[in-house]
């Protein structure tokens, strides 16, 4: 399967299909990740094997088991690492959005199919686009599925090409949604970032009713 997205000029925007499901949890298991979900390597990758034909899936561990800002560091980028916001600590308060219909398998590995970019959607905002997804059948994706999208395919993050992770949302002690919607991005390297920092992957933020031009929203077409 190849991704295809469109951009908001409505030009195509092809990347390459994702790693075979093997392929996929060496890399995990190479960067550490069954050690942080507490899974033995052979587990991880008995799951990859018996997937079957599983073409164009990503291979993603449940976000109960390695949080966002665990994943974070092992993002690459000009061979800097990624990291979290310093105004986020609360990151991995985000959760599954079940009123708009996310909900993750009961499982420590799960598979995310027709991982999309979201490109033909930029400039819109996250109350825009929501609906326009559930409507095309497609689920938004969370902030740890988002990740691990670019950890297995780091040119699915470029420049003005990145991209929101909707269906991770924090709720409020009073039942209310934070208006903060998850994000990920390259660092310019400016203000608390840190020019060190400059190409280097950002999780960050976004308001849920605001628009940006370079930020499309990650969604599959379902979850197994």
């Amino acid at each position: 399967m190849t991704d295809t997205t469109l951009s908001d000029s409505g030009s195509a925007d092809i990347l390459a299909p994702l790693p075979p499901l093997a392929a996929q949890a060496e890399r995990l298991i190479e960067l550490g990740v069954h050690e942080l979900a507490g899974l033995p390597a052979e587990d991880v990758r008995a799951f990859a094997e018996g997937a079957g034909d599983a073409r164009g899936a990503l291979l993603a561990v449940h976000p109960e088991r390695v949080p966002p800002s665990a994943l974070a560091p092992l993002l690459r980028r000009d061979d800097k690492p990624g990291f979290v916001v310093v105004d986020m600590p609360d990151v991995d308060d985000f959760a599954p959005y079940g009123e708009a219909g996310v909900e993750l398998p009961d499982a420590p590995l799960y598979l995310v199919d027709g991982v999309d970019r979201g490109d033909r959607m930029a400039n819109w905002s996250p109350e825009e686009a929501l609906p326009a997804l559930t409507k095309e059948g497609r689920s938004p994706l969370v902030l740890s599925e988002g990740i691990h999208w670019v950890l297995q395919q780091p040119e699915a993050l470029e420049r003005n090409r990145c991209f929101m992770t909707i269906g991770s949302r924090l709720r409020k002690p009073k039942g209310t949604y934070d208006a903060r919607t998850p994000a990920i991005w390259i660092s310019n390297g400016t203000g608390r970032d840190g020019k060190e920092r400059r190409n280097a992957p950002k999780v960050g933020w976004c308001w849920w009713g605001n628009r940006h031009t370079w930020l499309g929203f990650g969604s599959a077409t379902g979850r197994r």
